[in-house]
């Protein structure tokens, strides 16, 4: 996967990833607004709760016609795990080499305990129907996020 320019209005960028639904490909969402979550790792707090938020807000989601997708540098085998243990009613996508995120741009430095190290911003971006980038937020906070881009779909 190439770099690709993320620019609010234009197309998001197309990619395929392995998910807990086997190849799961952007463009085979056509027809839906694509909720595109990165998260840091499967079964920490902040992304257990961030989950279960999206999970808990499913049904609203789906009724503005949307499909949520979580991505994070986990594996499958540990998607799947995460997402049976926490009944996530979408799909996780595996991006062990990190390509989807680079590809997003959410490969940023963080530090914890004085060390610093490169890691996934917890990023969440909003492609409508027509696979357009409509709306991004970057260094997300769990709480009430949720919320926020369901009314930001709503908005679309």
């Amino acid at each position: 996967m190439s770099k690709a320019k993320l620019v609010l209005g234009k197309k998001a960028p197309d990619f395929t990833a392995d998910s807990t639904a086997g190849s799961w490909r952007l463009k085979d969402a056509a027809g839906k607004h694509v909720v595109l979550y990165f998260y840091p790792r499967d079964n920490t707090s902040g992304c257990t709760q961030e989950g279960e938020a999206f999970r808990d807000a499913h049904a609203a989601f789906k009724k503005a016609k949307a499909v949520i997708v979580g991505v994070s540098p986990d594996t499958v085998a540990s998607h799947e795990k995460f997402k049976a243990k926490h009944a996530f009613p979408f799909e996780l996508l595996a991006d062990p080499d990190q390509e989807l995120c680079k590809l997003y741009d959410v490969i940023k430095e963080k530090s914890m305990y004085g060390k610093k190290y490169m890691g996934v911003e917890r990023s969440t971006f909003l492609i409508d129907a027509a696979g357009v980038l409509r709306a991004e937020w970057r260094k997300v906070k769990v709480a009430g996020h949720a919320d926020e881009v369901l009314e930001a779909l709503r908005a679309l």
